[in-house]
């Protein structure tokens, strides 16, 4: 029976993994590990997978669970800040880091200073591939209000991000 009970469960888990790690790793950024939360997460969705009673429906039961853990954290960490949590999950500092490397890890940061819901939606959207339908049933809002976010999320990020440019002086190469 259990044999059965993992075998399905990793059947449906299988096709959405890597959209389930990205979301994990943008959504996690500056607060903990993204693996913690997608450890705890798994193993809080196959506990309750017997409650699951359609498999088109896991992908929600899973990334919502995921969202009620999220809130949970937000809710016990809320007067901590980025600045004191940045090392929990700090990608390791090397000197041949590679430029891309480095605009993902000023894209996280810039995203997780949005308010929460705009943080989910921009990370549904455009790093875990949803479609504005899937987030909007996700978050249990409207479709319009889900590409207001996603317009919001967008403005803030082009924001933070050139306030970065700016800040930071160009390298010059020799």
């Amino acid at each position: 029976m259990a044999a059965t009970k993992k075998k399905h469960f990793m059947e449906l888990y299988e096709p959405i993994h890597v959209r389930f790690e990205k979301f994990c790793k943008a959504r996690a950024y500056g607060n903990f590990h993204f693996k913690d939360l997608m450890h705890d997460a798994l193993l809080i969705a196959y506990e309750r997978f017997d409650a699951l009673k359609n498999d088109g429906a896991f992908l929600h039961f899973l990334f919502g669970i995921t969202i009620r853990l999220l809130a949970n954290e937000n809710r016990k960490k809320s007067t901590e800040r980025l600045a004191d949590n940045q090392q929990a999950y700090n990608y390791s500092v090397e000197s041949d880091r590679t430029d891309r490397q480095l605009e993902i890890n000023q894209l996280y940061e810039a995203i997780s200073q949005l308010p929460d819901i705009q943080k989910e939606s921009i990370i549904l959207f455009e790093i875990s591939g949803f479609s504005i339908r899937e987030i909007a049933e996700l978050q249990e809002s409207s479709e319009d209000a889900v590409k207001q976010r996603l317009v919001r999320s967008r403005k803030k990020l082009l924001e933070l991000m050139s306030e970065k440019q700016e800040v930071e002086p160009k390298k010059v190469e020799l």
